[in-house]
């Protein structure tokens, strides 16, 4: 496979083509590393990945805080030096990316204005907020401080540094006529635009050495209103390149359309590599790609159709460090698959850590391992949703003996629901992942068999995990019973008519009249909140790239609504302080879900019973996950 082959960018040898593509690593009080992102770092390096480039590393804190690691002094090369000598134990070179801020993008307040290329930039997060402009005194201060940090990483003994230039951060706002409306020689025109990137090369080279590998990280396409289209992305190669970049990281996107940037469930495969494929084109140097390509033959293909010369794993790394030595020992049936829920992101965001919805050991690696079983233990796990899953392997790969019971015919509960869409198979291939691995793990599983008091009882079981999950609310509307609940029509139960009425706007909501807009000819959704997705916690990207799925389409949507009434042929409902009738021969509840845990209060109370997932509450996948794969890893 092409994937294993040897690569060189500039003077760094690379013993194959995969890169652990540069992902954000929360660092301790000064910006140095922890030593549970070094321990984070060295499991992806012993899952065989060729190059890990880090997250940002701010060189220089004058004008914004750091908002990652920070390499701005001596005192930080330290524990960077000891993460590069753990991943070089492993035969896995380590580029540091070094960021002189993120402008715009900072999160700050509503009254501290961030620094950006030109004055009339506005912040992100506070958009009435101008921005201040960069002196060229400043920018000069940070293209030295970016030398610097160079030579600090060097030091280290980093094998190359990126350039953070990309998704609408500092340096980008600087590229794009977008943000940059200077008229002195860092706007204006393409070259004039790029100066503060390219002098930063020159001022790394001019600190390290012209042999000393640089990659430039930039995005080739905005996707966005007045942003960079991808004739001025290819230009912008070439000036690059002519500036003696050794390679060329490919991004697309910025936080306008963030999706477009960092890949959620609802992205196709390889959605950036159209952009990739043109920079590879127009160019010498190595290239290299991104954007989905999780699946070891979409991988391949970037790479055997010369669209690429090295491919980039971000999230797909999270949920399986090990990916690049299951592809390279044909063990593809072993990947954990990312499932694109971006519950890492959220978790980064909320100023948590980095966590991942399928892998509990991310960003853990050596404080939640399994240990073995030190006295023999008979578990039973009631119901085989995400969470009964994962609590099954959990128990089995600890060697105890682990029974299964799921009353239905089949394993994944209401995960069948959230992969069935046509733009969610994703969360299928997890479904799959974890019912081979319960195979294969030899746990006793009963499909078709309900739990009930006397049973549990009898099988004298030193453990009882209920994951019972949740069942679909049915509001008490006059005339409910001409509607049926959401998951009847996101597993194939029913199939809609022409005219389909959805009641509730959340997740669930919105995704299924994405669903049925496929099928039928018109689709309504009634909200009682004065917006859809309202109550919905999950990332930034996942929510924009829904709503802008909605947004093209016929969808029509009522929101600050009240359903009055649901009427064979029509859903009467309160719009506008008026009485409005829909038509719709196809009436959808999606209002929530209740936990079902009546075992739970029927069991004996000397029985050590934990209840983990929806059969809490109604929430996640990586509530169900986590919270199984600790209440059997605690035992």
């Amino acid at each position: 496979m092409k994937l294993f082959e040897k690569g060189n960018i500039g003077t760094m040898k690379l013993k194959n083509r995969v890169i652990m593509a540069p992902m954000g690593t929360k660092p301790e009080s000064d910006g140095s590393y922890t030593q549970s992102c070094i321990n984070y770092f060295e499991e992806r390096a012993k899952g065989g990945v060729g190059l890990i480039i880090t997250g940002a590393n701010i060189a220089t804190t004058k004008y914004e805080e750091r908002p990652e690691n920070e390499l701005s002094n001596f005192h930080n090369v330290e524990k960077l030096a000891v993460l590069i000598e753990r991943c070089h134990h492993h035969g896995t070179k380590v580029c540091v990316q070094i960021t002189p801020g993120l402008g715009r993008m900072v999160y700050a307040d509503p009254f501290n204005p961030p620094y950006s290329a030109s004055d009339e930039a506005y912040s992100f997060w506070f958009p009435e907020l101008k921005c201040r402009q960069l002196s060229v005194e400043d920018i000069h201060y940070l293209v030295d401080k970016i030398g610097y940090s160079a030579s600090l990483a060097k030091a280290a003994g980093a094998d190359s540094v990126e350039l953070h230039g990309y998704g609408g951060y500092l340096m980008d706002q600087f590229h794009s006529t977008l943000w940059n409306k200077r008229t002195d020689e860092y706007g204006g025109s393409l070259e004039n635009r790029l100066r503060f990137s390219t002098e930063a090369i020159a001022s790394i080279k001019n600190y390290c050495g012209e042999d000393f590998p640089v990659i430039m990280k930039f995005t080739a396409y905005h996707g966005c209103e007045g942003g960079r289209e991808l004739d001025e992305g290819i230009e912008m190669a070439k000036l690059l390149e002519a500036a003696g970049v050794s390679a060329l990281h490919v991004d697309v996107g910025c936080y306008e359309v963030w999706y477009k940037a960092i890949s959620t469930v609802y992205e196709e495969p390889m959605h950036q590599i159209f952009a990739t494929k043109a920079i590879k084109a127009a160019v010498s140097i190595p290239v290299i790609g991104q954007g989905k390509l999780g699946d070891p033959s979409d991988a391949e293909s970037v790479l055997a159709n010369n669209d690429a010369d090295f491919i980039g794993l971000a999230h797909q790394m999270l949920a399986d460090p090990h990916w690049v030595n299951k592809v390279k020992n044909n063990h593809l049936d072993d990947i954990t698959p990312c499932i694109g829920c971006n519950e890492c992101l959220l978790g980064g965001f909320s100023g948590k850590h980095y966590y991942c919805a399928v892998n509990p050991l991310c960003y853990a690696e050596k404080d939640y391992q399994l240990t073995p079983a030190d006295q023999p233990k008979r578990v039973l796990v009631i119901g085989g949703g995400p969470g009964g899953m994962e609590a099954a392997i959990a128990a089995a790969e600890r060697g105890f003996d682990v029974q299964l019971w799921e009353k239905s015919s089949r394993l994944g509960g209401n995960l069948h629901a959230a992969g069935y869409p046509t733009f969610k198979k994703d969360v299928l291939k997890l479904i799959d992942y974890m019912e081979r691995r319960i195979l294969r793990l030899n746990v006793d599983l009963h499909l078709g068999k309900e739990a009930n008091v006397e049973d549990i009882v009898a099988g004298n079981f030193d453990k009882i995990i209920l994951a019972t999950g949740s069942k679909s609310k049915m509001p008490p509307i006059k005339g409910i019973e001409f509607a049926a609940p959401a998951n009847d029509y996101l597993t194939g139960k029913k199939l809609p008519g022409k005219n389909v009425v959805i009641i509730g706007g959340g997740l669930v909501g919105c995704e299924t009249a994405l669903y049925m807009e496929e099928l039928a000819e018109h689709v309504t959704v009634v909200e009682m909140l004065d917006d859809i997705l309202k109550t919905v916690v999950h990332s930034k990207n996942n929510d924009l790239s829904l709503r802008h799925r909605i947004a093209a389409t016929d969808i029509e949507l009522l929101t600050s609504a009240s359903v009055q009434e649901i009427q064979e042929e029509c859903v009467v409902v309160m719009y506008d302080g008026k009485e409005k009738k829909i038509p719709a021969d196809t009436v959808i509840v999606a209002a929530g879900y209740d936990p079902i845990n009546d075992l739970e209060e029927a069991l004996p109370q000397t029985l050590d019973v934990t209840t983990v997932g929806d059969a809490v509450a109604s929430r996640k996948i990586i509530d169900a996950v986590h919270e199984a794969y600790h209440s059997i890893r605690v035992m």
